[in-house]
């Protein structure tokens, strides 16, 4: 006995699947497959110390991760209500003359998705990001502090003077900290 085409299609299709994308979804909860291509050369680093780094094993998974994302997150929306322009009939009808015209020569126009889609942010060229030092923040305040009781000496030295008080523009944070407090 031969089936019919909707007896064929109840049989074929899944009835908790019908109205969804048919396609598994992606790890971790994703809608999709993560489309991510992670690059071992470009992990994230972390600073361990003594001017070493190591990978970050910390990756978290985003926390919007299975929600669809709304339109207006993704898209620039309008400011004003639809329709609503500053322009005088008469203007907006020489306008979409223009537009029309221009479009007929061939001249490139904007889809209202260009129009409406976010501004992209343009990065200098010339722009490098920093290079990681390698070391922990304690290294570094460390670090701070060497470099801040060399120049204290340095200027006590230059000035004639023993302590860093007598000076007239502290130096070093402790010392900055101790005339607000004593400001109070």
């Amino acid at each position: 006995m031969m089936k019919s085409f909707h007896q064929f299609i109840a049989e074929a299709y899944d009835k908790e699947l019908e109205g969804q994308a048919s396609r598994a979804p992606g790890e971790g909860g994703r809608i999709r497959a993560s489309r991510k291509k992670r690059d071992l050369d470009k992990k994230r680093v972390k600073a361990v110390g003594g001017g070493k780094t190591a990978p970050a094993a910390d990756y978290k998974p985003r926390t919007d991760i299975g929600a669809n994302k709304p339109r207006s997150r993704s898209q620039q929306q309008p400011e004003k209500e639809r329709g609503t322009a500053a322009l005088s009939p008469r203007e907006a009808q020489r306008k979409a003359a223009l537009e029309r015209r221009a479009a007929k020569s061939g001249v490139k126009t904007k889809t209202a998705d260009e129009l409406l889609s976010t501004k992209k942010k343009t990065v200098d060229p010339k722009y490098k990001p920093q290079k990681a030092s390698g070391m922990t923040q304690s290294e570094r305040e460390a670090l701070t502090k060497r470099g801040e009781k060399k120049l204290r000496d340095l200027r006590l030295q230059s000035t004639g003077k023993s302590k860093e008080s007598e000076l007239e523009h502290p130096i070093t944070k402790k010392e900055i900290a101790r005339r607000r407090k004593a400001s109070k």
